[in-house]
C-alpha cells in the first residue's frame, strides 16, 4: 500500500485547521442539525478512485447529529470546544480542541455532539472516499 498520500494530507490539515476560522464555505444548516461547510474536495491521483474531502463540522451549544455511518476512513481533529463522540461497540470519548481520532470505514457513528451545552463546537474531518460517495449516510437503526 502507497503511503506517500499520509505526509501531504496531514500537512494540509493542520493547515486547514489554522484558517479554519475564516472559512465559512459552502454551509448547510437545517434546524437542529450541525452545520457543515466543504474546505477541500480533492481526486487523490496515488490512490486511483478515491477522493479527499475536509468538512468543517459546526455544533451548536448541545447539538448533535444523528447516527450515521461514513463510507471511508474518516480522520477529526477538534477546532474548537469538546466534542462527544461513539462508533459502534465502543464507549463514547469526549475530545478537546486540540485532540484528534479516526474512524474506520462503515462501523456505526451512534454519538456525534457538541459535549457543552453552553459553548460551540467544531471540528475538521478529513474523509478519504470513493470517488462520488457522500461524506456521511443514514444509519436506518
Amino acid at each position: 500500500m502507497n503511503r506517500r498520500w499520509i505526509a501531504p494530507l496531514v500537512y494540509a490539515v493542520i493547515a486547514l485547521a489554522s484558517l479554519a476560522s475564516a472559512w465559512n464555505l459552502m454551509a448547510h444548516e437545517a434546524p437542529g442539525e450541525e452545520s457543515t461547510a466543504l474546505a477541500l474536495r480533492q481526486p487523490l491521483p496515488d490512490l486511483p478512485g478515491k477522493t479527499g474531502l475536509m468538512i468543517v463540522v459546526s455544533y451548536a451549544p448541545g447539538q448533535a447529529s444523528k447516527a450515521h455511518v461514513h463510507p471511508g476512513s474518516v480522520f477529526a481533529y477538534v477546532l474548537e470546544g469538546e466534542v462527544t463522540s461513539q462508533l459502534e461497540g465502543q464507549p463514547p470519548v469526549t475530545y478537546r480542541a486540540g485532540q484528534a481520532w479516526y474512524e474506520p470505514p462503515r462501523v456505526p457513528h451512534l454519538v456525534s455532539r457538541n459535549a457543552s451545552d453552553t459553548a460551540p463546537a467544531r471540528l475538521l474531518a478529513l474523509l478519504i472516499v470513493d470517488d462520488g460517495a457522500p461524506p456521511k449516510q443514514p444509519w436506518p437503526k
